[in-house]
């Protein structure tokens, strides 16, 4: 069963991969901007990980993840910052092109509500500081927020990104509900509030 962390990457990748080439999706013609950003993600995540796991804020079951380690991380682990961003940036291309977009809010009061929950965010992270996962999931999700209200913020009022979210949240409680089971991943109690959907700590879902 060492082996099943990376059967759970396979199983990720396969169905986007296949269906890159739907004809109305057409994914396979985007693998180069594609590439660029798995490599900027997965990078900037693969850092995190090491950093995080070396201080103890999870590790991985060997019955599960195996014993061999790249920088601390099982090859599965390293192969989920690949897959997984795929799957995502698919499921949002499928959006794109089976469903048509309706715009909501205007930028003025997104920009304006995203930087109040930015704000929010950072104080609950320097509230939880002594919870290592909580803090830097809640400043994670913080500075995304500057970032996109402030360089693209009619991303938030268009119903693409409501519906990507919506189905990639439904995803990922599925798989990382196995991941979590298992379980996969093992998470400090002293690095989370504690608080699971299901197996899934809450931290996972800002993660």
């Amino acid at each position: 069963m060492s082996s099943l962390y990376l059967l759970f990457n396979v199983v990720v990748i396969i169905g986007p991969l296949a269906l890159s080439f739907d004809r109305k999706v057409a994914f396979y013609k985007s693998w180069g901007r594609v590439g660029l950003s798995l490599a900027v993600v997965s990078t900037a995540y693969i850092v995190w990980d090491v950093l995080v796991t070396r201080a103890g804020h999870w590790s991985f079951n060997p019955e599960f993840a195996g014993t061999a380690r790249i920088a601390s991380l099982p090859i599965g682990e390293l192969l989920f910052f690949i897959t997984v961003p795929y799957a995502c940036i698919f499921v949002y291309e499928v959006v794109r092109a089976y469903f048509r977009e309706r715009m909501f809010l205007g930028a003025t009061s997104i920009r304006v509500a995203g930087l109040l929950g930015a704000a929010l965010l950072l104080a609950l992270a320097f509230h939880w500081r002594d919870q290592g996962y909580t803090a830097l999931s809640l400043a994670s999700v913080a500075a995304m927020l500057v970032v996109t209200v402030v360089f693209d913020p009619t991303m938030w009022s268009s119903s693409h990104t409501l519906l990507f979210f919506l189905s990639s949240f439904l995803l990922f409680t599925l798989a990382n509900g196995v991941l979590t089971a298992l379980p996969v991943v093992l998470y400090n109690p002293d690095a989370i509030w504690g608080a699971r959907v299901y197996t899934i700590p809450v931290e996972d879902f800002l993660y």
